[in-house]
């Protein structure tokens, strides 16, 4: 039932080939709205519980969810498409239900599937993306280095030590995630420059509180009312989210936004964050133990995370923001040039203040950061958790 599709689907990662310019680029789109009318649709088998049918269904939706961001913005924000017809909406709707996952490109789609190893038997590093949006080897750097901040561990081994009472085994994880999180942004500075902006992020644009597509889009042979889905976004990381969890960030502001993007997770991921927030308090324990060492280490941990988000903070600016205040000033002069009128004209003007998700970037990046630093144990607060529990 589903070798045929999946024939098409293994031609179409053998061929993903980066868009460098317009013209490319419209004769890819051309070639994903004549395949959208004549792929057979997918059908999806009662669940067997093999791995093998849950590796084709990730890849199955990695592949529909890159025609469908093809299909809705191949001619930009100014002309988007308002409904995604029967042949890719019927398949790529089954697969996200049987995935749990919506119907559109997320963060564990461009990210967590969208990677082989050249070398299948060498290292993390030897990667290359099965997909690739127009943007050229910027985008491609853009996803592998998104995916290189996915590798953090000793998440478990803190929860571990918590439930033992263990400070040292905590202590040590601590110190280990925070060298995760210094080297997870030392690979955000791999990312090319502009690699963000113009026409590659436009792809990454969903049709839920954005002004472009304010009613949503319309899946053909689903339901006849439009549906709203987020983009793809960093706020759709599960291991950012495991790390406010784990270290006691709370988001009040912005909690229901941050909320909702767990249901653009996997299942389990979301399950696994859901399960750190219902554990014992890692700061609370830290606090209890009055540890020097543990203390640094957690504040240590914080800090890293704080400057990993001040990082990102100074990537937007730089790479988001600035870029499409210059396009919306080209756009409004006239005074662009052929190249940059093309690109511009692919460029995301619209999400100049807001986030692909549908955020307002830039102070809802503030915030979190904010937030982030709010849970730094100090040294006076360790005094005055000790005066405290001495009074009592």
């Amino acid at each position: 039932c589903l070798s045929v599709p999946f024939i098409f689907l293994s031609s179409v990662v053998s061929s993903s080939t980066p868009f460098s310019g317009t013209a490319a680029q419209t004769s890819v789109c051309s070639s994903i709205l004549s395949t959208c009318h004549i792929t057979p649709p997918i059908c999806v088998e009662k669940d067997t519980g093999e791995g093998m049918i849950s590796t084709k269904l990730r890849l199955a939706h990695l592949a529909l969810s890159i025609m469908t961001m093809g299909y809705v913005w191949q001619e930009g924000e100014g002309d988007p498409v308002k409904a995604l017809p029967q042949n890719l909406a019927v398949p790529f709707w089954a697969v996200s239900q049987k995935l749990g996952l919506p119907p559109i490109l997320t963060h564990a789609d461009g990210v967590l599937a969208n990677w082989r190893k050249r070398d299948p038997d060498g290292y993390n590093v030897n990667l290359e993306l099965l997909f690739r949006l127009p943007g050229g080897e910027s985008a491609r750097g853009f996803f592998v280095v998104t995916l290189m901040v996915e590798l953090a561990a000793a998440i478990p081994e803190v929860i571990s030590g918590v439930y033992d009472g263990d400070f040292a085994v905590v202590t040590r994880a601590l110190e280990v995630l925070s060298q995760a999180i210094d080297r997870m942004k030392e690979a955000l500075k791999l990312i090319l420059c502009g690699s963000i902006s113009g026409i590659m992020r436009i792809f990454l644009s969903g049709w839920k509180d954005n002004p472009t597509m304010a009613d949503g889009l319309v899946y053909e042979g689903v339901q006849a009312e439009p549906l709203e889905f987020s983009g793809g976004s960093a706020a759709q990381s599960s291991l950012l989210h495991c790390f406010d969890e784990l270290l006691g960030v709370k988001h009040e502001e912005k909690s229901a936004f941050l909320t909702r993007m767990r249901d653009y997770m996997p299942p389990s991921h979301k399950r696994f964050i859901e399960d750190i927030s219902c554990m014992p308090s890692l700061r609370d324990f830290v606090l209890k133990r009055r540890d020097e060492s543990l203390t640094e280490a957690f504040d240590r941990c914080v800090d890293r995370l704080v400057a990993l988000r001040s990082y990102h903070l100074n990537i937007v600016s730089r790479f988001i923001s600035i870029p499409a205040a210059h396009a919306k000033k080209l756009c409004a002069g006239g005074s662009a040039s052929l190249e940059e009128h093309n690109t511009v004209g692919k460029a995301p003007i619209s999400l100049e203040e807001r986030g692909t998700a549908g955020s307002g970037i830039m102070s809802f990046l503030k915030v979190v950061r904010d937030q982030t630093k709010s849970v730094l144990i100090s040294s006076c607060t360790i005094e005055k958790q000790t005066f405290l529990d001495s009074s009592i």
